[in-house]
């Protein structure tokens, strides 16, 4: 039986949270259960500063162990993580949302190098970094300015965390896009990841499609992402 395993992007915690929206319809509507990975890299079951992209990888990897079939959601850096731990017998569909599909020996920071307006980070001195330089609402404006559920939004952002730097400076291993279907949902509002840099790892994938959405649609718009991915369960 196949499931959904989905992989949240840099500098947040508490993946079933953001991935809740979408969870809770795919399983009214098809019955197919799902669970979010956590990523040591966030400090997710690790010290602060102690885990990175392969820690990372090998969390997903140890879920792909415990399934027979699996659709792989990443979101953003989550698609990194993929592509280091996915290339496994269970990974059915990979499913790309405003993400990346690097090259073998591509870090994260080698992806967003070209990125006219990056993210604002400040250091710690264990080893991570965090998002700095913003606001509740600045913030919101750039990540989720579609998400009208004040609530959500505050969820959000009490939802960030600090990350290992080992997280974007190490170069990937592996490539498991290469020879897998795979579904790229380009965010054509986001505010953070230009389109130009979707577009090109969206040609990378077997089809994308386009969603009129800022960086998270599973918060603005989950009746969007939950019809994109009830149609890979489907057709695949």
């Amino acid at each position: 039986m196949v499931e959904i395993l989905f992989v949240h992007g840099a500098l947040i915690r508490d993946g079933a949270w953001w991935w809740r929206r979408v969870a809770e319809r795919i399983y009214e509507q098809t019955g197919t259960a799902s669970r979010a990975i956590e990523l040591p890299s966030c400090g997710e079951g690790a010290p602060p500063g102690s885990a990175g992209l392969l820690e990372d990888a090998q969390a997903l990897r140890d879920a792909l162990d415990d399934v027979d079939e699996a659709v792989v959601v990443g979101h953003s850096y989550g698609g990194t993580v993929i592509a280091e731990g996915a290339d496994h017998p269970a990974a059915r569909h990979l499913v790309y949302i405003t993400s990346y599909l690097p090259d073998i020996g591509q870090s994260q920071a080698d992806i967003m190098s070209g990125e006219q307006d990056p993210v604002g980070l400040a250091p710690g001195d264990d080893g991570t970094i965090r998002v700095a330089g913003y606001t509740a609402s600045s913030l919101g404006d750039r990540f989720w300015q579609d998400l009208t559920d004040e609530e959500a939004r505050a969820g959000a952002w009490d939802r960030l965390t600090a990350q290992s730097v080992r997280a974007f400076g190490t170069p990937t291993t592996r490539a498991a896009w290469q020879g897998r279907p795979s579904t790229y949902l380009v965010c054509a509002e986001d505010r953070s990841t230009s389109l130009a840099l979707q577009r090109f790892h969206a040609d990378r994938a077997t089809r994308s499609i386009d969603l009129r959405t800022g960086h998270h649609p599973f918060l603005s718009r989950p009746d969007l992402v939950t019809e994109q991915l009830i149609e890979v369960l489907r057709t695949d």
